[in-house]
């Protein structure tokens, strides 16, 4: 397979990819929280505890991907310059 082949047919299939994880499934985890939706914190004997919730996901703990979040973008000025 020649290089140049190569280099097109791998962003490609990368690209491709994550529009279709994007499309499967538009949230992935908080990455400040873990996908937990509050932070954890433990107390004084080293026991974990649950603490305050998270302010990036509003304690969801999920969150838009941007592969998914630039579609809602383009699919929005779309439908707005076609009405």
């Amino acid at each position: 397979m020649p290089p140049a082949l190569l280099a097109i047919a791998l962003p490609l299939f990368v690209t491709l990819g994550y529009a279709a994880l994007c499309a499967a499934s538009p949230f992935g985890q908080c990455r400040k929280c873990d996908g937990l939706g509050f932070a954890l914190t433990t107390d004084r004997k080293g026991k974990p505890k649950r603490g305050k919730h998270c302010r990036r996901c509003q304690g969801h703990g999920i969150r838009i991907r941007l592969g998914r979040h630039l579609f809602n973008i383009a699919a929005r000025i779309h439908r707005d310059g076609t009405r």
